[in-house]
């Protein structure tokens, strides 16, 4: 098996898909790693060190794609400006791409067709079920510990105010506000470093369990007004709401939003677009200089008015939709993902060679298009597809 791994083309990516560690698993299963020159730069990993590791080290990215049979990215394929071509037109029929995906978010939509009709076998790694035997593979949580952490920081660093209790010598200065919206891997961790930085931290989650992970952090948790029956489904993940649920939802939380310095976002459902609860009216009211930050951008955003990746100011307060927040830790999101995606390749080959079995749940939860038609669920209600 030839596993390729081109350079991330993303603006300001600078994660990869393997590290000198992995392409040494991987060479010692017996497959060959290409991976373009340069591509470990951005995290810290030379290529010497990927060469001294096993790997081939190729210039012309086309080259990699033409000759492998499986790509591995981080972030979804692109249009390759150096190549003026997308990187799915440089795929081959019958390759496999294991990278996140996104496939449900709108602004994918074309780029999964495009693998559908190219022949594409796509895996997205945002699918993998939070099972025990998947934990290994489980690059979501991984990436999503990172963007929970690095997001704060980065709220904290746009605020033009201190974040802790400060008593000066010309009085007191109040902590910050802050609100944690979806209290799963992201939040969780956004709530933890909040709290270190010193912020007063509110938190909300449909999910009764993932509330009271968020109390047990020192959050004081605001209730959304969703029934657990409706709220909570398979695995313990959160449903996505009927409307008049959700309405009920942004009602319950307004207030406290409104007040808020730093609103953080990530509330997701897997696999489906992710579900609007800040509207545009609601950062009409936050106070100027209040600062978003929407993890979520990658399933289509929690706020209504968020620009996927880009921060932009509008109505005075800072709405940051960077996709790939977890890119801004890219030595240490490396390590983790690339981790995740060896254990991935290792449950997935069978005698040297990719084997999908349709009836394993992670094969099922993953699988987005098998070279022919597009089968990811998610996807499909999201682009309409009986």
């Amino acid at each position: 098996m030839i596993i390729g791994v081109p350079k991330e083309i993303m603006k300001d990516e600078k994660r990869v898909a393997v590290t000198p560690d992995t392409v040494k698993k991987f060479v010692n299963d017996g497959a060959t790693i290409l991976v373009q020159r340069g591509c470990g730069l951005g995290a810290n990993f030379m290529d010497d060190e990927y060469r001294q590791a096993g790997a081939t080290i190729i210039d012309d990215v086309a080259e990699i794609y033409k000759q492998s049979d499986v790509i591995l990215k981080v972030k979804e394929p692109i249009f390759n400006v150096e190549k003026n071509m997308h990187e799915i037109d440089m795929m081959n029929r019958g390759q496999y791409l294991i990278s996140f995906l996104h496939p449900a978010n709108s602004y994918n939509h074309e780029m999964v067709r495009k693998m559908a009709t190219n022949g594409i076998i796509g895996l997205t790694l945002d699918g993998i079920p939070r099972i025990s035997r998947a934990q290994r593979m489980d690059a979501l949580t991984s990436m999503s510990t990172c963007a929970g952490y690095k997001g704060m920081i980065m709220a904290a660093d746009t605020l033009s105010k201190f974040v802790p209790q400060l008593f000066t010598a010309v009085g007191m200065l109040k902590p910050a506000n802050v609100m944690v919206i979806g209290s799963g891997v992201a939040g969780l961790q956004a709530i933890a470093t909040a709290k270190r930085l010193g912020a007063v931290v509110y938190a909300a989650d449909i999910r009764p369990e993932a509330c009271e992970q968020a109390k047990s952090l020192g959050a004081k948790v605001i209730d959304c007004g969703v029934p657990a029956e409706i709220a909570v489904g398979k695995g313990g993940y959160a449903n996505r709401l009927p409307e008049k649920w959700i309405i009920k939802e942004r009602e319950s939380l307004r207030d406290t939003i409104v007040k808020m310095d730093i609103v953080f976002l990530s509330a997701l459902i897997p696999g489906k677009v992710a579900p609007i609860i800040v509207t545009e009216d609601m950062v009409k009211e936050m106070s100027p200089g209040s600062v978003i930050v929407d993890v979520s951008i990658d399933q289509g955003g929690n706020c209504e008015i968020t620009s996927p990746g880009e921060v932009v100011t509008k109505h005075s307060v800072s709405i940051q939709g960077i996709k790939n927040i977890p890119g801004q830790l890219p030595t240490t999101s490396t390590w983790m993902f690339a981790n995740n995606v060896y254990h991935i390749i290792n449950y997935l080959t069978k005698d040297g060679s990719i084997v999908l079995d349709m009836n394993d749940e992670i094969v099922a939860s993953t699988i987005v298009t098998d070279g022919e038609k597009i089968l990811h669920q998610g996807t499909k209600e999201a682009m309409g597809i009986a």
